[in-house]
This record gives structure tokens, sequence and C-alpha cells, in this order.
């Protein structure tokens, strides 16, 4: 099998490329990357150590796809993928759109002409803002959870946001790019007849992230609480209740596996995936596991209001477990014990994510 992963030096591309090169046998993995999020030359040197090529390319210009040798499979990982994006003043609107709808068009027709299979890599940030802020919530402990006692609106259960969950704008620039791809990606694939995935994904975590306040924020805060880095608890009283689910980039990888060999033409093609209700954990909580982990450091209460910010988003991935039997087999608690050694064992890691040191 011959799989291309776009955007494989970052944290899910590369993480991906390190699993299929150890769990397939014989494949040939290889992949594009511009190269320009800091850390990214340091994924780039592990995985050419593993023998996994890299071409240095933007999946921007459709001419640094010609030269790519033909795959099987490509994985769409390659994004902006800050909700922030296009309106932080970091990068442009233009170039969010660029980034994340022209280059996986460029990637359509890449699969085109090789006849290739596609998976997009598509996020929880494609459902309604709105629709996601008037979820019935209520405090309870050091966190916030549904209300049982309010009526649920349709695609919310028990476990979470179900892919029925409305779509309707807004859905920030960031997830509007990500909704416009998926439905650009199943477009092609039904025109070309080759088969397409779109995964929805929820927040990824693990060690080696390269982790901001806007995006990978559980590593984020774990590296910034050792540091003893400042840290806010942002909006919804200054308490730190948001509530976030997050799994793995392996189990991540499995799903991918099981899709590529899955021979089925028809059929629902997206699919949530996350760590959902088991692995879900809020910001106070979180800090109080790197209170025991580092020691006690406070974050302080902000009352700013962001547009984009949501206080409970976790996903509900019955429907990708009753396609292909999936669900996480990493639990957060696990997760966090990885971010915490390498935490201690990289205290210059929150400098590598902002481009400080290489």
């Amino acid at each position: 099998m011959r799989i291309l992963i776009a955007g494989i030096c970052g944290f899910a591309g590369a993480s991906l490329a390190r699993t299929f090169q150890s769990a397939i046998e014989g494949a040939r993995i290889f992949g594009v990357d511009n190269l320009v999020r800091p850390g990214a030359e340091r994924n780039r040197g592990d995985l050419r150590a593993l023998g996994v090529e890299v071409f240095h390319g933007d999946t921007r210009m459709a001419s640094d796809l010609e030269t790519l040798p033909a795959a099987d499979w490509v994985i769409d990982a390659a994004a902006n993928p800050s909700v922030l994006a296009g309106v932080d003043g970091r990068s442009s609107s233009r170039q969010l759109i660029e980034h994340n709808l022209h280059g996986t068009l460029n990637l359509l027709e890449y699969c085109k002409r090789h006849t290739a299979g596609f998976i997009l890599l598509s996020s929880s940030r494609v459902y309604s803002i709105p629709a996601l802020a008037g979820l019935p919530l209520r405090a309870e402990g050091r966190r916030f959870v549904l209300d049982s006692s309010q009526p649920l609106a349709p695609g919310v259960t028990a476990e979470g946001i179900a892919e029925t969950f409305p779509v309707t704008a807004p859905v920030s620039l960031y997830g509007s790019t990500k909704l416009a791809s998926e439905a650009v990606a199943l477009e092609y694939g039904y025109a070309f007849d080759f088969p397409v995935w779109i995964d929805r994904c929820g927040v990824l975590a693990g060690a080696g992230q390269f982790g901001t306040a806007e995006q990978g924020i559980f590593s984020y805060w774990m590296h910034a609480h050792a540091a003893r880095r400042p840290l806010r608890y942002i909006g919804f009283g200054g308490l730190g209740l948001q509530v976030r689910d997050a799994f793995h980039p392996e189990d991540l990888a499995q799903l991918l596996l099981l899709q590529m060999r899955d021979t089925e033409a028809s059929g629902e093609r997206i699919f949530n995936a996350g760590g959902g209700a088991a692995n879900a954990m809020s910001l106070a909580e979180l800090t109080a596991v790197c209170d025991r982990k580092f020691g006690a450091h406070a974050p302080q209460p902000d009352s700013s209001v962001r547009p984009f910010d949501l206080p409970w988003v976790v996903m509900d991935s019955a429907r990708v477990q009753q396609r292909f039997g999936w669900k996480p087999r990493r639990t957060l608690v696990s997760i966090l014990v990885e971010i915490a050694e390498h935490a201690r064992s990289h205290p210059e890691w929150l400098d590598v994510c902002e481009g400080k040191r290489s």
C-alpha cells in the first residue's frame, strides 16, 4: 500500500506516518509539508530516520503535487488548524481559504489523476456555534455538564454531539473551510469514482504536539503549567468549567487503517471521531491534574467574551463505532501522563512551538 500524507510534519501527520510505517508491512509511506509550522523540521528528521519519505511542498501549489509518486490513499492532514485563523491577525482570511480549501482541492485533483482514495481530517468546529453555545448546561463540581432536566436538541445525546447536529453558520471561517472541503471531497469521489472518508475529529492530544492556546489545548496547558507560564480561565465565569474531550493520534490511525481496508462503496461517509464522554475534562480538572504533577500554579480568571469560545464540546462517535467497530483505546489519563513526561523532559517545548527554538 502506498500512502501520501499531506501535512506529514505536523503532529497528526507525523503520528499517522509513524503508526502506518510500523503497522503495514511493505507499505510506502510518504508525504508533503511546507514546513512553516514551528517544530516541523524536528518531525521531518525523525520521519526520515524511520524511512518515511518527506517532500518539501505546499498543497496550495498544484505544481508541487505534480511530481509526487502515485499513491493508493491520500490523507489530508494539512491545514491551518486554529479556529481563530483568518481573524487573529496572524493569517489573512484569504490565506486560510487557500490553505484549507484550495489545498484540499489540489489533493482531490491528485486523487482523480491517480485514482487514489481520499481521507479528509475534518473538525468538530463544523458544528454551529450558536447551537453549541445554546446547549442546556449546568455546573457540577469543576465542570459543565449537560442539563438532563431540559430537552436536548436534535443531534445531541448523553454521549455528546452527533453527526446530525446543525452545521448552519456561523461555524467560524476555519469551520467553514472544513465544511466546504467535506462537500467538495464527497462530490469528487462521486464524480470520479474513488473512495472518500471524512472524519470530523475532536481534540487530538499527545506528547510532541505543537500546542498553542488556540489549538492543542491539553498539551499547551500542561507545558505552560509546568513552565509556570501565565494561564487564564477565559469567559464562562472565569472558573475553567469549559469541557472538551480528547483522543490520541494512535487511535485515529487505527480508524484510518479500518477505512482504507474497507471495500463497502455505499453508506455513510462522514463520521465523528473523538474521545467521547469518557475522555472529557474541563480546564479546572486539567489544572488539578497539573497541580498534582508539577505543583500548584493557579490560572487567573478572565471575564473576556470571545465569539468562538464554547463551554462544552464532546464528540459522540457512536456512528463510527457501529460502522467500523472503532473506539479510542487510549484513556485520557494515559494521554496526560504521556504529555506530562514530555513536559518534564522538554522544558523548552513551548519555545519550539512558538518558533523561538528549532
